[in-house]
């Protein structure tokens, strides 16, 4: 039986796979370009540049974006450090630049481009490198601001702005004044003032894209639950009770789609699933398709990080991947012991200490 769903077209339903049997299955079905995609980056000028490509996100990032507009040049720039990555990027047609993002002088030599995806940054490890943290979260975003003043930028940003909200209220919306919790948050918030006030400064176009989270089975919020359960590791549910999740496509096709949906000065956007879900609820499933008893404790707050994605749900409709194909997908891919990151979300981090 085959998992099936209306598309962001409209079109009649398109079906998913069941499962995935290797990395490079996933990584095509991920990449693929939805038809809203193809007609948004049809109405854009310009080339596509990718600053931090070789992130989580960024490669399969990069594939959709050549996958949508083949006509384009789209260019990556990373400083590359993990083999192989590189090759891989440009045998998908992605033209690579090796440079460091810190580096005024290497930024300023960068291709220029109509279309500038941001993604550097530096999430885990912040609390052992606070300088760094900032530097990369907000210098960096001010050498790029100045470099791209005459593109479009949209910027990766993270929920984790927001305070903790009650989670019978349908999560913080882009209005919802910011209370970061700990340095990393409070970087990300400086990341979007910098980009916000060059914006200002030379009218660059731009979206901050609050991002929370995105699942590929090689990392995420149901891989770190199902990796777990399958280990028989206790899960406390009193540090977070509630998350929302996105599939990693979805996510990335609503990325680049904002590139046609920029505004004036830039603004925020809050890119998720529309599901405020309980983690005992996502840990009882996973355990039931795993076929083991989930070690859970401890009690929900009645709080924790969630957006309100209504205004992305109005721009670009709903996610395409449902729930239920990433919780059969995680579970399965789990099971079978296939790679993964090793790079824990750390969603359950109530003091933003990361």
């Amino acid at each position: 039986m085959r998992h099936t769903v209306a598309n962001d077209a409209g079109f009649a339903e398109a079906s998913l796979p069941v499962r995935f049997g290797t990395v490079a299955d996933l990584e095509e079905f991920m990449t693929r370009p939805t038809p809203a995609l193809v007609r948004d980056f049809a109405s854009i000028d310009g080339d596509i540049i990718i600053l931090g490509v070789a992130g989580k996100m960024g490669p399969t990032l990069a594939r959709m974006a050549k996958r949508a507009a083949p006509e384009k040049r789209v260019i990556g720039v990373a400083r590359f450090s993990e083999a192989g990555l590189q090759e891989q990027l440009e045998s998908w047609g992605i033209e690579t630049v090796k440079a460091d993002l810190l580096n005024e002088a290497e930024v300023n030599a960068l291709p220029q481009a109509r279309n500038v995806v941001f993604m550097a940054g530096m999430k885990f490890g912040a609390s052992g490198n606070q300088a760094l943290t900032w530097a990369m979260n907000t210098h960096c975003p001010a050498l790029v601001a100045n470099a791209y003043r005459n593109s479009r930028i949209v910027a990766f940003s993270t929920g984790n702005v927001y305070p903790l909200v009650d989670v019978l209220q349908q999560g913080a919306l882009e209005t919802t004044p910011a209370e970061p919790r700990g340095e990393y948050a409070m970087s990300c918030l400086g990341r979007e003032r910098i980009f916000e006030h060059f914006s200002r400064v030379h009218g660059t176009p731009g979206r901050l894209f609050r991002l929370n989270y995105a699942i590929d089975l090689r990392y995420g919020v149901l891989y770190d639950l199902a990796s777990r359960i399958k280990a028989g590791t206790q899960i406390d549910l009193s540090l977070m009770g509630h998350v929302n999740v996105i599939w990693q496509g979805d996510a990335n096709a609503q990325a680049l789609r904002c590139l046609a949906h920029c505004t004036d000065v830039t603004t925020p956007i809050n890119i998720s699933g529309p599901e405020t879900l309980s983690v005992r609820w996502l840990a009882q499933e996973l355990a039931a398709r795993l076929e083991v008893e989930p070690r859970l404790v401890g009690s929900e707050a009645t709080t924790a990080w969630l957006t309100n994605t209504a205004q992305a749900n109005a721009l670009f409709g709903y996610p395409i991947v449902p729930l239920g194909a990433m919780l059969d997908w995680t579970a399965d891919w789990v099971a079978r012991g296939e790679i993964a990151y090793n790079k824990p979300t750390k969603f359950e981090a109530r003091s933003g200490a990361f």
